[in-house]
Formats: structure tokens, C-alpha cells, sequence
């Protein structure tokens, strides 16, 4: 029989706390769930596995029994003993338990521990919600179920709110979600969609991400905009239409402007759900013409005649 490295299974230390050991299970338990990989024999195996580990590192009586029996031997992950010659009795032919034959013959019939049978003992608002070893069991079947998801809008879309058609997968089966973002949604925020309304079993949690474009990035609540002048506007001062999120702005480009700097106009960035604003910064890039007129190349050589 192969010995169980429960600590590097979830990834802590032999000395990690509760709140710890909770940590790495939540972040585990979210990524394999079988419930968010349908028909995915491998992600459900790598589930059972964290769980197991799970069920003994969390149970202060557990795992001080696991930790007895690993130091007293020194055992390290896979190696392979025999139950018998360390006072265990293991009998083949599968208990029709969700854990493995390690947990058996150390702990007995996983089916007679605190939570019940896999499919039971672990449901998917334990990885979402707030839950403990303790109440796994009795709360399974009372709480509601929620998913999580991430969805990417424009700076423009967040700015004035959006609602998104979202095509989801569940059971094999796809679902149309409309998703309603609220105007001024920042980063990493969270937009809730109950589920039932469109068939799914649970509350949706949709994490939303901003997308940034080759000329406009938001950077907290700044906003940063490339626009493209011309020589001659730079040199001899000029003025430029701005597209902002709030219309149409008229810039003035003053004199022996050098391309790259940044021009600051305050409170014209980006505007959160509280209403805080911030500003906006315009750089400037100094361009020619796609095509020159003979008229501008004779200019030019000029210019270029001057400095040598």
C-alpha cells in the first residue's frame, strides 16, 4: 500500500494552522470540483484526493493520529508498506467508500465519518461559501448553490453600464444568462446573477474584468489616451478634438510641444459606483501623414536642407 502525503497533496507545511489548511483546500476544491468539470474523470479523482486530505488535516483527532503513525516511521509520499507489519488490518474488495485504501485501513469506513459518502459530504457551496468540517454535512443540502465565472468589458462599457448575453455550460447542456453591469463597475468586482431565472441551479458570480486598448488604459480610476498630432502642430501650437468617456473635449497644444509628454485634464477619467472621478492624461504622439502632397515633401526638404 502507497503512504498519503496529505501536506503536499493540499501544498502546506507540516506545521500549517486551520486557517491555513482551510485556505488550500478552498482553493483546490474550486479548481477541480466536479460540478465545474463535467464528465472530467481526472479533475474528479484530483478532487476525492484533496478532500481526503481535507478530512484528516481538519479533524484535530485525525490528524494527530496520521501525524503519530508518519513520524514514528518516517514515511514519505508513495512509499509502499504493509498495513500488517504497523498493526493494521486491511481486507480488499472495496467498501464502496470515496476514499482511498491509505484512509481505510488508518481511519476505517469513510462512510461512517463526520460528512457521509463523497457525493455527499462535499458539495460545491463548501468551496464558495463559508463552511467548516463541523457543519459540511448539515448545511450540504440547506445552502445554495454558486458558481463563479469571469466576464471581460471595455473601459467604455463599464463606464456607462451594459447588460451582456452569456452563453454557460451546466450538465452538458448551455445556457443564455444576461448579465446587467451597473454603470461605473471597477476591476475585479462581482456582478450576482440569480440563476433560476435561466435555468441554472444556483447563484451565478460573475468577476469582471476590463479590458485595456492600444489607446486607452485605465489605471485605478485614471484614464490614459494616445492621440496623434502632427509636426507642425507641435512646433507651432495647435488645437485637438478628444474623444473622452463623456463626450467630445477640445484640447490646446501649446507651442514646442515634445511628443510623449502628457497633458492632465483633472476629472475626466474614469467614474466609480460612489461617484469618485478620476482624471484624465492625453499623450501625444508626433506623426506624419500617411501620404504627402509634393507641396509638404518640398516643405520638408527644406527643413531638412536648414539643419544640415
Amino acid at each position: 500500500m502507497k503512504y498519503k502525503d496529505y501536506y503536499e497533496i493540499l501544498g502546506v507545511s507540516k506545521n500549517a494552522d486551520e486557517k491555513e489548511i482551510k485556505s488550500a483546500y478552498r482553493k483546490l476544491a474550486k479548481k477541480y470540483h466536479p460540478d465545474l468539470h463535467q464528465g472530467d474523470e481526472a479533475a474528479a479523482e484530483k478532487f476525492k484526493e484533496v478532500s481526503e486530505a481535507y478530512e484528516v488535516l481538519s479533524d484535530k483527532d485525525k490528524r494527530k493520529k496520521y501525524d503519530t503513525f508518519g513520524s514514528n516511521y518516517d514515511f514519505s509520499s508513495g512509499y509502499d508498506f504493509d498495513p500488517s507489519q504497523y498493526g493494521y488490518t486491511y481486507t480488499t474488495g472495496g467498501s464502496g467508500a470515496d476514499f482511498s485504501d491509505f484512509f481505510e485501513t488508518i481511519f476505517g469506513s469513510s462512510r461512517s465519518g463526520k460528512g457521509g459518502n463523497f457525493s455527499g459530504g462535499f458539495n460545491i457551496n463548501d468551496i464558495f461559501g463559508d463552511f467548516s468540517s463541523k457543519s459540511r454535512g448539515r448545511s450540504a443540502n440547506k445552502a445554495r448553490n454558486k458558481f463563479e465565472s469571469e466576464l471581460s468589458i471595455s473601459i467604455k462599457e463599464a463606464y456607462e453600464g451594459i447588460t451582456k448575453n452569456v452563453s454557460l455550460t451546466y450538465n452538458k447542456k448551455e445556457y443564455q444568462v444576461a448579465v446587467k453591469i451597473p454603470k461605473g463597475i471597477t476591476r475585479g468586482k462581482k456582478v450576482k446573477v440569480k440563476g433560476e431565472k435561466f435555468g441554472l441551479p444556483g447563484d451565478i458570480l460573475f468577476k469582471i474584468n476590463i479590458r485595456d486598448e492600444k489607446d486607452l488604459v485605465l489605471d485605478g480610476l485614471d484614464i490614459t489616451k494616445t492621440e496623434n498630432i502632427y509636426p507642425w502642430d507641435a512646433a507651432l501650437g495647435g488645437s485637438k478634438t478628444v474623444e473622452t468617456l463623456d463626450g467630445k473635449l477640445k484640447l490646446k497644444i501649446p507651442e514646442n510641444f515634445v511628443g510623449g509628454n502628457k497633458m492632465r485634464i483633472p476629472s475626466k477619467g474614469f467614474k466609480d459606483l460612489k461617484g469618485k472621478v478620476g482624471d484624465l492624461y492625453v499623450i501625444f504622439n508626433i506623426i506624419n501623414p500617411k501620404k504627402l502632397s509634393d507641396d509638404q515633401i518640398k516643405l520638408y526638404k527644406e527643413l531638412q536642407n536648414l539643419n544640415k
